[in-house]
């Protein structure tokens, strides 16, 4: 779509999977840092995730032109062109693809060690079971340590974008609410039905996976064991 000067360039998959990661991962610093009782929801919301992260794996291959990642993927010769100021393109600039990948990669590490931590309490991961103590307590560390990357990369990532609208007053948030951009372009094309069932079915595979329900049920406790009274 290209009508009144205006370029479709994120479509409806891609804008939806932003904004519910960006919800996502509020929920998940705030469950995670509160603790308590919501450490529940902080592993149900990071089951969310996995499925999110998934669908934008499959969808950077299969979506629109601009939501995939052969599109914006951050080569030197990329980044180099940008910083001469000679990119010209629509979707993700070299610097801002950088940032998505470095946010997924993260993301992916929460995930990963999410899944196997504990917290020397009541929670476990639901593929706790599946490694041993020792590599859980591993895997915590790293999860409470990712977390602060998580949290730089976050706040880099608002501060472009206020960079952004307020210095070379492009603003990014508007296209990603709409889906188009100002100005004249190849609109995105592709990413039609088939390949959207196909990215939802991989991401319920994945929080299928990633939930442990697969798992066998624990053996039930022995018997206690009755002490005579005499």
């Amino acid at each position: 779509m290209n009508s009144n000067n205006r370029t479709l360039v994120w479509d409806l998959p891609t804008r939806l999977f932003h904004w519910l990661l960006a919800l996502a991962v509020i929920g998940l610093v705030v469950t995670g840092k509160v603790g308590g009782n919501l450490i529940d929801w902080h592993g149900r919301i990071g089951l969310v995730v996995a499925g999110l992260i998934v669908f934008r794996l499959v969808w950077g291959v299969l979506g629109s032109t601009y939501a995939r990642f052969a599109t914006f993927f951050p080569t030197p010769g990329r980044i180099a062109a940008y910083l001469r100021g000679e990119w010209r393109g629509l979707g993700h600039n070299p610097l801002g693809a950088l940032s998505v990948f470095a946010l997924i990669g993260v993301l992916t590490v929460q995930l990963l060690t999410g899944l196997v931590a504990n917290d020397d309490i009541a929670f476990a991961g639901p593929l706790h079971d599946l490694v041993g103590r020792d590599f859980s307590n591993l895997a915590t560390s790293w999860h409470r340590l990712a977390v602060n990357v998580l949290i730089v990369l976050v706040v880099l990532h608002l501060a472009a974008i206020m960079f952004y609208a307020h210095v070379k007053k492009d603003n990014l948030v508007k296209p990603m609410v709409r889906g188009w951009k100002e100005g004249g372009g190849e609109p995105a094309r592709g990413g039609g039905l088939v390949a959207l069932l196909v990215a939802l079915a991989l991401a319920a595979a994945a929080v299928y996976a990633a939930s442990g329900a697969w798992l066998p049920e624990p053996p039930p406790p022995p018997p206690a064991v009755t002490t005579p009274a005499w």
